[in-house]
């Protein structure tokens, strides 16, 4: 509705100060003819809008200008008090922080709408952790973050996947916590790198302000980030049949193995599955853990190292 999104665009224009016609029409997902329309509206209503024209212009409220709007529907409360992950807020030093607020919005929302708003939190509960999760290396954590809110570059000692360990001074650029896992986003020599904090051995704040590369977007550089990781993932592909018995648990049996394509049963019941794993010694030993309950067909040198491993299994156990 028009209303709702002339209350946006001035709240928008309260929190940014400045945004461009374009900014606001991606943000409200509308065109940039529509914005303008809107703010004709508001200009028309009272509320002092400004346009600056040229490189670095854009929409704007007068400084002195506040609106002190708290029109929330009922979805919109209720979304503000579905629960955050916990463990997250407690990272940042956040939890208290967010309790306070919640109660302060709590005592500010309608009566009408409080007993709803209290009521997402005993319907709705967000676990973001998996059934596998390992406690990670904190310490460095708020040396890190102190850098990121202070925009400080920071002195790295990193230990990187091959357990080799590096030094480097790096510009803050964001924290992002991907599941439970923390990492450290940072420019080093204007190229953008991710770091996984439990790998940070230490971490040394300096007096040089940070470099942050000009339009640069935290949630944009991980979703492009996190696409060129899974593009250059290795890939050992595998094609198996499995028994009638197996299809039931074949999903949770392997950490490393993805399903890619599932066929429909044979005649005998025997189903043939294409799986992806990163590398040969993974896909033999999902393999064998199946026993005679799977069988490779493709690639044939897996097949062949299969059987040989299960030939070995069976002469050490002969032989103890």
């Amino acid at each position: 509705m028009r209303a709702d999104r002339l209350l946006s665009i001035l709240m928008l224009l309260q929190v940014h100060r400045q945004l461009t016609a374009r900014d606001l029409a991606e943000r409200l997902e509308v065109s940039e003819r529509t914005i303008h329309r809107d703010m004709d509206a508001l200009s028309s209503a009272g509320v002092p809008v400004m346009a600056e024209r040229g490189k670095g212009g854009g929409w704007s409220l007068l400084d002195s200008y506040q609106t002190t709007l708290t029109g929330l529907n009922l979805a919109e409360i209720q979304a503000l008090f579905l629960p955050k992950p916990t463990h997250l807020l407690a990272d940042l030093g956040w939890s208290q922080a967010f309790e306070a607020a919640l109660l302060k919005l709590l005592a500010a929302i309608p009566a009408a709408n409080r007993q709803q708003a209290e009521m997402v939190s005993q319907r709705i509960h967000v676990d973001p952790t998996g059934w596998h999760r390992w406690d990670e290396e904190m310490s460095a954590f708020p040396i890190l973050q102190t850098a990121v809110w202070q925009e400080r570059q920071v002195h790295l000692s990193y230990e990187r996947s091959d357990r080799k360990c590096v030094e480097r001074l790096v510009n803050p650029l964001g924290l992002v916590a991907k599941g439970s896992v923390w990492y450290f986003v940072a420019s080093v020599e204007s190229e953008v790198r991710s770091y996984r904090i439990s790998r940070v051995r230490d971490a040394i704040l300096t007096d040089y302000p940070c470099v942050r590369p000009v339009e640069f977007n935290l949630a944009d550089y991980w979703q492009q980030s996190m696409v060129e990781f899974k593009a250059n993932l290795p890939y050992y592909g595998v094609t198996v049949r499995v028994a009638p018995e197996v299809m039931p648990r074949l999903r949770y049996a392997g950490y490393f193995a993805r399903i890619e394509q599932i066929d429909s049963p044979d005649a005998d019941g025997w189903t043939r599955i294409w799986l992806r794993f990163d590398i040969e010694e993974a896909a033999c030993a999902y393999a064998l853990g199946f026993g005679a309950q799977m069988e490779v067909i493709e690639p044939l040198e897996l097949r062949e190292r299969v059987l040989q491993a299960a030939k070995k299994t069976i002469l050490f156990y002969t032989e103890h």
